[in-house]
């Protein structure tokens, strides 16, 4: 089994080189990592081009890639080889060694189809654990909220584009419209422990414009509800609720 791990970047060079060496520390899987670059002008390409896999093929990537995030993702997953994907960015890394290889051991031990796990947070440098009560998956679970952090999600590739990938006309919630197409599709398995850290700090799409990626985070949650009305009132009710919540 060969994994993808597709690295979207632009201007990344602040934090690249700890993604890349979280990607070449994994142990006992082959691995190819894609980068897909938006025209980086600080030093990101030459540190990309500078890595041995380029001989081999283990490292592929492309540059000048539009279109808004979504569609860097899809670009990588069209480039990637491996019977696995895995979307790591490039402000992010893995917390060990050996997270690809447990996630991939726990695919097969369950025949499922893609994964999840937990995420830990960096902010400022410093690692902050993840002590959240994660919920029990299932989908109406999910549905309520979006439980599922990306740097520590697993994908069968064929499985990934059956579901015809990100929706392009999505900039925040895409992952999570991904998930809940992905949950009529199959069921995951969820890895008990912390895949990756995601790194938070101010310009992060998701934190620079948390509102609008709360807004858009509650359009994909009632395109998915359906059309009962009973499910869709009570997920205006949740969303009003949260809303008035942020107010304060």
């Amino acid at each position: 089994m060969k994994i993808s791990v597709i690295t979207c970047c632009w201007n990344s060079e602040p934090h690249i080189a700890q993604c890349i060496a979280s990607v070449q520390a994994q142990q006992g899987v082959e691995i190819e990592h894609v980068f897909v670059d938006g025209g980086s002008t600080d030093g990101t390409l030459e540190r990309i081009q500078a890595l041995p896999g380029l001989a081999t093929g283990a490292v592929r990537w492309v540059t000048d890639v539009r279109g808004g995030i979504s569609n860097a993702m899809n670009v990588g997953v069209q480039l990637a080889t491996g019977d696995v994907i895995a979307h790591l960015h490039g402000d992010d890394y893995y917390l060990s060694g050996d997270a690809i290889a447990r996630a991939t051991a726990a695919m097969l031990a369950a025949h499922a189809r893609w994964a999840f796990g937990r995420i830990a947070s960096d902010i400022d440098g410093s690692l902050v654990p993840d002590t959240w009560a994660m919920p029990r998956y299932s989908r109406s679970r999910l549905l309520r909220g979006n439980f599922i952090g990306h740097p520590s999600v697993f994908i069968d590739r064929a499985l990934f584009l059956q579901t015809g990938g990100f929706d392009t006309d999505l900039k925040y919630a895409m992952d999570y419209d991904l998930w809940l197409r992905l949950a009529r599709l199959a069921e995951p398995v969820y890895l008990g422990y912390e895949v990756a850290a995601f790194r938070r700090h101010a310009g992060s799409l998701s934190t620079a414009q948390a509102d609008k990626a709360f807004a858009e985070d509650h359009l994909v949650r009632r395109r998915h509800v359906g059309g009962n009305p009973l499910a869709r009132a009570f997920h205006e009710l949740v969303y009003r609720r949260r809303l008035r919540r942020r107010a304060f």
